[in-house]
């Protein structure tokens, strides 16, 4: 297979596209999540093997970004798109028709090379961009990715009660099939090659690594980030166990951040130029932390139900949508050269903490322990965001940036 990179289609993508591009990734994490109960049964396995599904699925996620940027850096934006989307679709025809749970999980962890879409739609809006307007048209890619999460969970609660499970991959296949003719027809190249060998490219990294504002806006998106991961480790099992809600149910309910997010990409869009994306970040963190908070406390005090667990997630999301677009351009903006392998880094440190944390949240959690193990490890997280983003907004104050 060969695909034309540079005859044809040289124009820069549409936003259509890129939102696309970046929903695939979004809907591949979390469509499933109210079928993996009965995808249990299915495998005759416990619900706990299930799950790291999730937290394998988010690991490769991040090994996967460390390799994409350079590549991309190097070899262009398409030809990687092409081929990731590719290998996407045979992924997850795997999952599909895997006989045991082993074999699935094994195909799950492939169907992660989808994370091409996300890396390169962001690194695409920085090769056009500069670093403000990069985060308001960030914020407008997510918002509208935002939406897959929204009603992700739904859809596939219904596709589940309808079909079966396996109807929560033949919509992705069919999706992925869609965004790869999308991506070949519109995505012109958007940066020109590095001209270094790949491990010229890889030894680019230290000049990212050794940056303390790489690390702060990385880090400061991670810890953000870090909690809704442990949801979505953790709240389908609450759901379903603590509440006795059906998969249906937990669906609905679990798009709860995902409103959040919609809003707060909606205002990272709106407002980035105007405030800085160092403020947006700043406030983002603190609104995820505070909705975190919140429904620890009720919980604490006796007063917590699905709807309050639920509905202050809409909170962390709101925070999420606002601090991950910023801190995103800031990290790419600190090497602008190094854009594509800056988006591949920090999505990596921010996917393999995620996997981390979601596989913790999972483990942690009994029955007879309720929410407050999830509420807890979401907070600690949140916390270490605000920490992140304050170290930056501290260093560039005594620099006098």
């Amino acid at each position: 297979m060969q695909f034309r990179t540079s005859s044809a289609y040289r124009t820069p993508p549409t936003i259509g596209t890129l939102v696309l591009l970046s929903g695939l990734s979004a809907l591949s994490m979390n469509l499933f999540l109210p079928s993996l109960p009965n995808m249990a049964l299915h495998f005759d396995t416990h619900y706990k093997v299930m799950q790291l599904s999730i937290a394998l699925y988010l690991l490769v996620n991040a090994v996967l970004q460390i390799i994409i940027g350079p590549i991309a850096d190097k070899a262009g934006r398409r030809p990687v798109l092409l081929w990731g989307l590719a290998l996407f679709l045979l992924a997850t025809l795997g999952c599909i028709y895997a006989p045991t749970a082993e074999v699935f999980l094994l195909f799950r962890m492939c169907q992660a090379v989808v994370v091409v879409g996300m890396v390169l739609s962001r690194a695409a809006v920085r090769d056009m961009y500069d670093q403000d307007q990069a985060a308001s048209m960030i914020g407008y890619v997510t918002m509208g990715m935002a939406v897959v999460p929204m009603i992700g969970p739904a859809i596939g609660g219904f596709l589940e009660e309808s079909f079966g499970w396996k109807a929560n991959f033949w919509l992705p296949f069919a999706l992925g099939a869609l965004t790869l003719a999308l991506t070949y027809l519109d995505f012109g190249e958007t940066s020109a090659k590095s001209g270094k060998t790949l491990l010229q490219q890889f030894r680019e990294y230290p000049e990212l690594l050794t940056s303390p504002r790489f690390w702060g806006y990385s880090l400061s998106s991670a810890c953000s980030s870090g909690a809704f991961f442990a949801y979505l480790g953790g709240a389908p099992f609450i759901g379903t166990e603590v509440f006795g809600m059906s998969a249906a149910e937990v669906g609905i309910y679990f798009g709860a951040p995902a409103l959040g997010y919609f809003l707060g990409n909606f205002f990272s869009g709106r407002y980035s130029v105007r405030f800085g994306i160092n403020r947006m970040v700043l406030w983002g963190t603190w609104l995820n932390a505070a909705g975190v908070a919140l429904s620890a406390a009720l919980f604490l005090t006796g007063f917590g139900t699905a709807l309050s667990f639920f509905g202050f997630m809409t909170f962390v999301g709101l925070g999420n949508g606002m601090t991950i677009p910023n801190a995103t351009s800031g990290a790419l903006s600190v090497r602008p050269h190094l854009a594509a392998t800056a988006s591949g880094l920090s999505g990596a440190i921010m996917l393999g903490g995620g996997a981390g944390l979601s596989a913790l949240a999972g483990a942690l959690l009994t029955v007879e322990t309720g929410a407050m193990p999830l509420l807890w490890l979401m907070l600690i997280t949140a916390i270490l965001a605000i920490a992140a983003i304050s170290s930056v907004i501290w260093r560039e104050r005594q620099l006098g940036l």
